[in-house]
């Protein structure tokens, strides 16, 4: 068994597999909500971007499905790292602390996992399987301005807020830095960065329900 197999399998690798693969998902969507900036300057500057992007179709291809590899191996990992928690401790705790990070985002993390999970999959159907000759800002626009989708979409950015809480502590402590001197200093930064993130999102999801015709 080579040295890359061991460290994948053991419990200590894989949570390094679950911080390494967060980090880059984490990144992605810093650069996501950035490019989605421009719905809020109308639609000719958001198809301008739209179309810089798919100006670069092969590499947008390829990054595409990096992106689903590294997610897949993130979604994966983590099941398997539940899994095994369960298995070690049958029984839950009759304390339930805060020590070691344990904070609502901790608590729910598989749960949350699993809705950003199906809000994912919502996201792709509505967005990146649109039909043939369809303009991206009018699909954006029908979609965000339903009320339906909004709840849905709201459901899907808090259940991502809180995952991203815990992923970035968790991140600190895979990476050993952690003191209980700083820990709440990194909860915090951990809660404003997921919270930047998601109040990005959420604005423009409030933005097209109130005014469909922002991209018009």
């Amino acid at each position: 068994m080579s040295w890359f197999t061991r460290t994948v399998t053991a419990s200590v690798g894989k949570k390094y597999v679950m911080a390494l693969t967060g980090l880059v998902l984490g990144a992605f969507l810093l650069v996501h909500a950035a490019g989605n900036t421009t719905i809020l300057l109308g639609r000719s500057a958001f198809l301008s971007y739209a179309g810089h992007l798919h100006a670069f179709d092969f590499a947008l291809v390829a990054i595409e499905f990096l992106l689903l590899a590294i997610f897949l191996a993130h979604v994966v990992t983590g099941l398997v790292l539940f899994m095994q928690n369960m298995w070690a401790r049958p029984e839950r705790y009759a304390v339930n602390n805060n020590a070691g990070g344990r904070t609502w985002g901790s608590a729910t993390m598989p749960y949350t996992g699993i809705i950003v999970f199906l809000f994912i999959l919502l996201h792709l159907y509505n967005f990146n399987f649109i039909a043939p000759g369809a303009v991206i800002a009018d699909v954006v626009a029908e979609v965000l301005g339903s009320p339906l989708y909004t709840v849905l979409y709201g459901i899907g950015l808090a259940a991502l807020a809180l995952h991203i809480s815990h992923g970035f502590w968790s991140l600190f402590q895979s990476a050993g830095i952690n003191h209980p001197k700083y820990d709440r200093f990194i909860k915090a930064c951990a809660w404003v960065i997921g919270g930047l993130i998601i109040a990005v999102f959420g604005i423009i999801v409030v933005m097209l329900l109130v005014n469909s015709n922002l991209l018009t």
